[in-house]
């Protein structure tokens, strides 16, 4: 199997496991990621917050790490690219916003490239208007938009994830086994103990 180039778009306060743990898992199994971001160049970083379930009504929020982005959005071109992860947390509200993001998710969905989004990822998702009848995992406040994007959400187990073809999607990190395992099928890679 051939190494894949992967992107990995993230934001300011994206939550810091689901961009610091497939950056690192992906690329620890062979693959190349450039992590990007829209309006940062490489070398510049972004702040990751970092999302915990407490017994709140809702995760709680606390400072994360500041992460290297290792590629520049503006410079990047999608058909160098087999891949695309979004991770979650705040960043993609605002990114979802970017034209220039969602015709980078566009490329990959129009291609049939394998795509993996976590948690609130869905929300580039939607508004990219990629899900129409594909099942999609989401963190659960983000149901309501996959279901007025035409997907179908997938209410599955906080570490679960849910594969639809190229699109691979999971609730939140604590989904990553699951997710990334789902998504290096996906992507053709094994792994043999």
């Amino acid at each position: 199997m051939a190494a894949k180039r992967i992107l990995l778009l993230v934001g300011d306060f994206a939550e810091d496991y689901e961009v610091m743990v497939p950056f690192q898992a992906l690329q620890m199994v062979g693959h190349q990621v450039d992590a990007i971001c829209p309006g940062k160049a490489k070398g510049e970083k972004v702040k990751t917050a970092i999302h915990d379930f407490q017994g709140d009504q809702t995760y709680t929020e606390k400072p994360g790490h500041e992460f290297a982005l290792n590629a520049t959005f503006k410079d990047i071109k999608a058909a160098d690219y087999d891949a695309l992860v979004i991770a979650g947390g705040r960043a993609p509200e605002y990114l979802r916003l970017d034209p220039e993001v969602i015709a980078l998710v566009r490329h990959f969905a129009d291609e049939n490239k394998p795509l993996a989004a976590i948690c609130h990822g869905a929300q580039v998702l939607a508004a990219a208007e990629v899900i129409e009848g594909r099942s999609i995992s989401a963190y659960p406040a983000c149901a309501p938009e996959v279901r007025l994007a035409g997907g179908t959400y997938a209410d599955i187990a906080i570490d679960g994830a849910e594969t639809d073809g190229n699109l691979v999607t999971g609730p939140a990190w604590p989904a990553h086994p699951a997710w990334l395992a789902q998504f290096l099928e996906v992507l053709g890679t094994r792994i043999t103990l």
